[in-house]
Protein backbone atom coordinates (compact mmCIF):
# COMPACT_ATOMS: atom_id res chain seq x y z
CA UNK A 1 0.00 0.00 0.00
CA UNK A 2 1.19 3.09 -0.79
CA UNK A 3 1.60 6.29 1.53
CA UNK A 4 -0.72 9.10 0.22
CA UNK A 5 2.26 11.61 0.04
CA UNK A 6 0.00 14.78 1.15
CA UNK A 7 -0.33 13.15 4.30
CA UNK A 8 1.83 13.83 7.27
CA UNK A 9 3.67 11.25 9.23
CA UNK A 10 2.27 11.77 12.27
CA UNK A 11 3.38 8.84 15.05
CA UNK A 12 3.58 9.93 18.84
CA UNK A 13 7.22 8.89 19.83
CA UNK A 14 6.43 5.49 22.00
CA UNK A 15 8.19 6.45 25.15
CA UNK A 16 7.26 9.92 25.26
CA UNK A 17 3.47 9.95 24.27
CA UNK A 18 3.57 13.87 25.25
CA UNK A 19 5.34 14.85 22.09
CA UNK A 20 3.77 14.54 18.26
CA UNK A 21 6.21 15.26 15.94
CA UNK A 22 4.99 16.30 12.35
CA UNK A 23 6.18 15.99 8.84
CA UNK A 24 6.68 17.53 5.66
CA UNK A 25 4.36 20.80 4.71
CA UNK A 26 1.02 21.37 6.80
CA UNK A 27 -1.41 22.88 4.90
CA UNK A 28 -4.80 23.03 3.58
CA UNK A 29 -5.22 19.11 2.85
CA UNK A 30 -3.15 17.78 5.49
CA UNK A 31 -4.30 20.17 8.61
CA UNK A 32 -7.59 18.26 9.26
CA UNK A 33 -5.23 15.04 9.98
CA UNK A 34 -3.25 17.32 12.55
CA UNK A 35 -6.45 18.68 14.13
CA UNK A 36 -7.62 14.26 14.60
CA UNK A 37 -3.60 13.35 15.30
CA UNK A 38 -3.68 16.17 18.35
CA UNK A 39 -7.17 15.93 19.38
CA UNK A 40 -6.96 12.39 20.23
CA UNK A 41 -3.59 13.20 22.66
CA UNK A 42 -5.39 16.33 24.27
CA UNK A 43 -8.48 13.76 24.45
CA UNK A 44 -6.79 12.19 27.40
CA UNK A 45 -5.99 15.47 29.21
CA UNK A 46 -1.86 15.27 29.43
CA UNK A 47 -0.67 17.37 31.57
CA UNK A 48 2.13 19.29 28.91
CA UNK A 49 2.08 18.54 25.16
CA UNK A 50 4.76 19.22 22.54
CA UNK A 51 4.65 19.54 18.92
CA UNK A 52 7.69 18.42 17.10
CA UNK A 53 7.88 20.82 13.98
CA UNK A 54 11.50 19.92 13.43
CA UNK A 55 10.74 17.94 10.10
CA UNK A 56 8.39 20.49 8.71
CA UNK A 57 9.00 22.51 5.93
CA UNK A 58 6.29 24.75 5.35
CA UNK A 59 3.07 25.27 7.51
CA UNK A 60 0.08 27.64 6.07
CA UNK A 61 -2.76 29.33 7.88
CA UNK A 62 -4.94 26.42 7.89
CA UNK A 63 -1.81 24.26 9.58
CA UNK A 64 -1.49 27.42 12.32
CA UNK A 65 -4.79 27.48 13.21
CA UNK A 66 -4.88 23.56 13.93
CA UNK A 67 -2.22 24.50 16.03
CA UNK A 68 -4.04 27.55 18.02
CA UNK A 69 -6.98 25.39 18.25
CA UNK A 70 -5.40 22.57 19.97
CA UNK A 71 -3.29 25.00 22.29
CA UNK A 72 -6.54 26.74 23.40
CA UNK A 73 -8.22 23.25 23.63
CA UNK A 74 -5.64 22.26 26.16
CA UNK A 75 -5.87 26.04 28.37
CA UNK A 76 -9.33 25.38 28.96
CA UNK A 77 -7.78 22.17 31.28
CA UNK A 78 -4.90 24.12 32.09
CA UNK A 79 -2.69 21.89 30.26
CA UNK A 80 0.91 23.62 27.88
CA UNK A 81 0.98 23.18 24.67
CA UNK A 82 4.24 23.59 23.67
CA UNK A 83 6.33 23.69 19.53
CA UNK A 84 9.88 22.57 18.91
CA UNK A 85 12.68 22.11 16.30
CA UNK A 86 10.88 25.59 13.88
CA UNK A 87 13.24 25.14 10.85
CA UNK A 88 14.07 28.95 9.74
CA UNK A 89 10.88 28.60 7.47
CA UNK A 90 8.66 27.73 9.73
CA UNK A 91 9.94 29.96 12.36
CA UNK A 92 9.84 33.08 9.62
CA UNK A 93 5.75 32.41 9.26
CA UNK A 94 5.29 32.53 13.08
CA UNK A 95 7.21 35.29 13.80
CA UNK A 96 5.53 37.42 11.13
CA UNK A 97 2.21 36.40 12.08
CA UNK A 98 3.32 37.52 15.44
CA UNK A 99 2.58 33.77 16.78
CA UNK A 100 6.30 33.43 18.01
CA UNK A 101 4.79 35.66 20.94
CA UNK A 102 1.74 33.28 21.52
CA UNK A 103 2.92 30.21 21.69
CA UNK A 104 5.83 29.05 23.84
CA UNK A 105 8.75 27.84 21.70
CA UNK A 106 11.85 25.69 22.03
CA UNK A 107 14.63 24.83 20.22
CA UNK A 108 13.90 21.24 20.53
CA UNK A 109 11.48 18.62 22.60
CA UNK A 110 13.80 17.50 25.10
CA UNK A 111 14.73 21.43 26.13
CA UNK A 112 10.36 21.93 26.00
CA UNK A 113 9.54 18.99 28.26
CA UNK A 114 12.47 19.59 30.77
CA UNK A 115 10.64 23.52 31.13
Amino acid sequence: MKKDPASPNITPVQSRSNVVPLKGEIDLHVSPTVTTALNEVIDKKPERLVVDLSEVSYIDSAGLAALIQAMQKMEGYGGKFMLSGLQETVRSIFEISRLDQVFQIFPDADSALAA
